[in-house]
């Protein structure tokens, strides 16, 4: 539950900073949103789940 979290708060802050300094209007912002909450409903969301939960624990287990 916390990688979901953190994920989507990293996301957030994201697509806030690619709208007020990138080329990324409020538009394709909300498309980008919709496309998300679909493919979180597709049969294909379990596959990303897995894959995500897989680089966070690949990036914490970096050593610096």
């Amino acid at each position: 539950m916390a990688v979901s979290i953190s994920a989507v708060v990293l996301l957030a802050v994201i697509t806030f900073l690619l709208i007020k300094k990138g080329g990324l209007n409020a538009g394709h912002a909300i498309v980008c949103t919709l496309f998300g909450f679909y493919l979180a409903s597709s049969s294909v969301a379990p596959t990303i789940s897995q894959a995500v939960a897989s680089l966070a624990r690949m990036i914490s287990g970096i050593k610096f």
